[in-house]
């Protein structure tokens, strides 16, 4: 990655901190696509994301992520679509004891899929897995994401 490139992620990643909600979840992005195509966040276990029995808080996880896919979504798609959180779950399937990453990606091809659902609908719903593992790659927790779109 060039200076340049890097010097613009590293704005992109940091002004989406400046987002009080956002930077209350613990979490952070470290990496955003110039067309937001991907990106990868982390969750360290820290003082501000450590629960009661000392792993990273489940509201902690789920914060982090929640907003990603709707945020990249808006982007890809321009201002011609609306685009809305509608549904969300959450499985816990190993303790987080160390920092978590999850890495998200929209594709050209799921944008191009959209477009054509919606040359026949008013609207469509889309599903999105995101897995939040350790350096090991081991699964702690999975989110799964409903998103709403339409056209304006």
């Amino acid at each position: 990655m060039s200076l340049a490139a890097a010097i613009s992620n590293r704005l992109r990643c940091w002004s989406f901190q400046l987002f009080a909600c956002y930077r209350g979840t613990g979490g952070r992005l470290t990496y955003v696509a110039p067309d937001w195509s991907e990106v990868r966040v982390e969750i360290p276990l820290s003082w501000r994301t450590r629960n009661y029995v000392g792993t990273i808080f489940g509201g902690s996880l789920y914060a982090t992520v929640e907003p990603i896919y709707m945020v990249m979504l808006i982007h890809r798609l321009g201002p011609d679509f609306t685009v809305w959180d509608k549904a969300a779950s959450i499985q816990f399937k190993k303790p987080g004891r160390e920092t978590l990453r999850a890495r998200f990606l929209v594709p050209d091809e799921e944008l191009a899929a959209i477009r054509t659902a919606l040359e026949t609908s008013r609207s469509v719903d889309r599903s999105y897995t995101i897995e939040l593992a350790d350096s090991s790659g081991t699964v702690c927790a999975t989110v799964e994401k409903i998103i709403y779109i339409r056209r304006r």
